[in-house]
């Protein structure tokens, strides 16, 4: 099958606490838990959480443990931006924050001016933009 607008897209990133993790995503956001597993401390194998809509084209998926564990190394620069085309919510905006977020101000005055962003546990910047966007 050729590579398409509709081929399925992760974004996986290294967590330091799925428990955390899912607080924030699933209980904050409102991403469903698509899938979970525990490693087990089998060799070769990471306890991972992948959080998203069942009918959207993509999936965070969030690692942790293994062989060789990464920690997030987040820079200010490493967004995940939802276009939600009209107003950001306040009360997902406090739903976040009460499930482990952080509200921050970006050095990118753009998202200041149309969104809103947020540091979820691992650092990781999550904008919420009143603006739309369209790839066609």
């Amino acid at each position: 099958m050729p590579f398409t607008g509709q081929t399925h897209v992760r974004i996986a990133r290294p967590s330091r606490d799925l428990a955390a993790a899912e607080r924030f995503w699933a209980d904050g956001l409102g991403l469903d838990v698509l899938y979970r597993a525990d490693a087990g401390r089998e060799p070769g194998t990471h306890d991972l959480l992948m959080v998203g809509h069942p009918d959207a084209s993509w999936h965070l998926e969030l690692v942790h443990g293994g062989d060789h564990p990464a920690e997030p190394r987040p820079t200010d620069e490493d967004l995940l931006v939802l276009y939600f085309d009209g107003p950001v919510p306040e009360e997902t905006v406090e739903r976040l924050r009460e499930h482990g977020g952080k509200r921050v101000v970006s050095p990118n005055p753009y998202w200041n001016e149309w969104g809103v962003t947020i540091e979820d546990p691992d650092g990781y910047r999550l904008v919420l933009c009143r603006r739309g966007w369209s790839n066609s």
